[in-house]
């Protein structure tokens, strides 16, 4: 084993080679990653100053310039008031439904005594989808780019959208308020 040993020569050169040619590498490139972080640095100071005109969904929240854009705003905010409660809305058309579905499946005698609870649930659902349906429907229809080149068509278009976004709005809340209290007493 001995004789072995004395006559193998262990190197670790290539080990060293690689590790220095690795170094010269990383020399080279630590340039370039400071200029890319530079860059970075940079462009997202800039980014911060633009987060200042828009808002988490892209809406321009700067100051209206414009009639218009006055009730542009209006309408998205009426628009963002509502939709991320549509989720909700949904949640509550679903434990309406479980619920009238459960007064349904028992006896005669017992959904006779539940009939007003009945009642106000299939009212709660007609009120719930109508609210689904409505910002959907408002939501397809809906055309931020209308008569861009005509002022005057554009400001009765977004009033006119304005009033219907309104309504979805109270739609929206009605119905979620009614289903708080319905579906909170039983």
């Amino acid at each position: 084993m001995r004789k072995y040993l004395k006559t193998k020569k262990v190197s670790f050169r290539p080990f060293t080679d690689a590790y220095l040619c690795e170094k010269k590498k990383m020399k080279k490139l630590l340039p370039l990653l400071l200029l890319t972080a530079l860059i970075y640095t940079t462009s997202c100071n800039n980014s911060k100053t633009n987060d200042s005109e828009t808002d988490h969904s892209g809406h321009k929240t700067d100051e209206p310039k414009t009639e218009a854009d006055s009730l542009m705003m209006q309408v998205m905010e009426g628009h963002d008031a509502v939709m991320p409660k549509m989720g909700k809305v949904r949640g509550a058309q679903k434990e309406a439904q479980r619920l009238l579905d459960s007064v349904s499946a028992l006896p005669a005698k017992a959904q006779e005594a539940a009939k007003t609870l009945k009642q106000e649930l299939e009212t709660l659902i007609n009120e719930l989808n109508y609210a689904d349906f409505a910002m959907d429907k408002w939501m397809v229809e809906f055309n931020m780019d209308s008569a861009k080149d005509n002022m005057e068509q554009r400001i009765q278009y977004l009033t006119d959208e304005k009033m219907k976004v309104t309504k979805v709005k109270e739609a929206v809340l009605n119905g979620l308020a009614k289903a708080d209290s319905l579906l909170k007493k039983n």
